[in-house]
């Protein structure tokens, strides 16, 4: 037998010989295979960490069906991606969950037409082996695209429009404005308002709701009390310049994100309203790098992206695994921060 060259890899073959076991066996003891002695496992656990050995993985792809990778696609512009701080949780949080599972992640953004049918034709490729997916409009087309797919899909919070027969994972948005109201409405509050995220989307849409029924179950008036914006600072800033202009009286303010309520702050602070004297503020999202941050610190409804990508990746692992789920929609529990701003 020639000499083994210090850059060759070694074989599986060679793991078998250094632990004395067949080629099967060893095949057998690296895959976790439960009719495996466990002597032999850890002889070849031992010879596989003393050689160096690492399997190849396209050689196994060929026997698995299995690319070890996962898309997480994000329906969203780049520019408003990259500003912000939910959708980069979310991003952090697919990243580190997808690798303590063992899996690639292969992140896609999908805004354009043109961004669809690339999307689609790369998904179609076999370059993953399942997708994770963020599309809150309820215009999008992906959602109803990827069904097309012979691939498990898992949607973080609502698939645009689709109802039945899609895997969900999402927060309480409904319950989690109407605790931030009764929490207003226990303080003494009585002219609540809200800035509301974009209306054609499922979250912002279950956020106004929320809010809505809040306060009529408190029997007060929410009319003219709601301004809709974009989840940007600038536009949670223009939406409470409006609300002031309107509703003077106002005494309080639900935002529907910690972004827009960064911007509501600021246009509170030059009218001369002080927070949470004057004018009471509580947000939506409880992210850690501005809720706690601002001055005052906001008092925001708790929803944790890790929790949310974590489920999605535990249902997607299932169904590569070949477990039948009955496609629902799981909703997680949210809470209330309770900070100085309101």
């Amino acid at each position: 037998m020639a000499a083994r060259s210090e850059n060759e890899r070694p074989t599986l073959e060679d793991v078998a010989a250094f632990a004395g076991v067949s080629r099967s066996t060893a095949s057998r003891a690296l895959n976790d295979d439960e009719y495996v002695s466990a002597r032999s496992r850890e002889k070849v656990l031992a010879a596989a960490r003393d050689l160096g050995y690492a399997p190849n993985q396209a050689a196994r792809s060929l026997v698995t069906r299995r690319t070890g990778a996962v898309a997480v696609v994000i329906s969203e512009p780049e520019a408003r991606l990259l500003d912000d701080p939910y959708r980069t949780a979310v991003m952090r949080a697919g990243y580190r969950e997808l690798a303590d599972a063992g899996c690639q992640m292969v992140l896609i953004f999908s805004d354009t037409k043109e961004d669809l049918a690339r999307t689609v034709r790369f998904l179609e490729g076999g370059h993953v082996d399942g997708v994770l997916v963020f599309a809150p409009h309820r215009a999008d087309p992906l959602p109803r695209a990827l069904r097309l797919l012979r691939l498990p899909v898992v949607f973080g919070g609502p698939a645009a429009d689709l109802r039945r027969g899609v895997h969900v994972v999402d927060f309480d948005n409904e319950g989690g404005a109407r605790m931030a109201v009764a929490h207003l409405v226990k303080s003494g509050r009585r002219r609540i308002a809200t800035i509301a995220g974009p209306q054609d989307q499922g979250a912002p849409i279950d956020r106004l709701e929320g809010w809505r029924k809040a306060l009529v179950e408190a029997g007060l008036d929410p009319a003219g009390l709601h301004e809709e914006a974009d989840f940007t600072l600038a536009g949670g800033a223009q939406a409470m310049a409006a609300l002031l202009d309107r509703v003077p009286d106002l005494d309080a303010v639900f935002v529907a994100s910690d972004m827009m309520a960064v911007g509501a702050l600021r246009t509170l602070a030059a009218a001369g309203r002080t927070v949470p004297d004057d004018v009471a503020v509580v947000s939506f999202d409880d992210n850690a790098t501005l809720a706690p941050m601002m001055s005052p610190p906001l008092t925001s409804v708790h929803q944790d992206p890790h929790e949310q990508v974590r489920a999605m990746v535990t249902t997607l692992l299932q169904l590569l695994d070949g477990v039948e789920l009955k496609p629902e929609v799981q909703v997680l529990p949210v809470s209330l921060a309770v900070r100085e701003s309101g």
